[in-house]
């Protein structure tokens, strides 16, 4: 039975750049940083050192040659924040494509867009 998500494959074109966004512009922080000595390199990122679920940062152009078959897309993610309008704010002042808050049925929500231009949404969660 599975019991948790451990870790999301986010696929992406520049693997220096999507760290910086994250560890720089998000607040993520490196978890690992890893290299196989053939051109393979992982990064690990997480909103914390403690969070249960981390997203792999892969090399799109890599992973496309070893596995042809494999849907490279962006997942649709949905992240938390306990202070929606301060994480709004903080990304906005850091000019990351933001989207407007709204509310929705489960809570107010947002979307922002990583220098690749993929989407992802934060709910408020308390």
């Amino acid at each position: 039975m599975i019991n948790k998500v451990g870790q999301i494959m986010l696929y992406v074109h520049n693997q220096d750049e999507a760290v910086n966004f994250w560890t720089e512009k998000v607040g993520f922080s490196i978890i690992s940083d890893e290299n196989n000595g053939q051109g393979m390199r992982w990064i690990e990122i997480a909103p914390s050192k403690d969070a249960e679920t981390s997203i792999i940062l892969h090399n799109k152009e890599l992973v496309a040659q070893m596995s042809p078959g494999l849907n490279l897309g962006t997942p649709s993610l949905m992240f938390f924040s306990e202070n929606l309008d301060q994480l709004h704010s903080k990304l906005s002042d850091k000019n990351i494509t933001v989207g407007e808050i709204v509310n929705m049925p489960s809570g107010r929500v947002f979307n922002f867009a990583d220098r690749e231009e993929n989407y992802f949404a934060v709910m408020e969660k308390k």
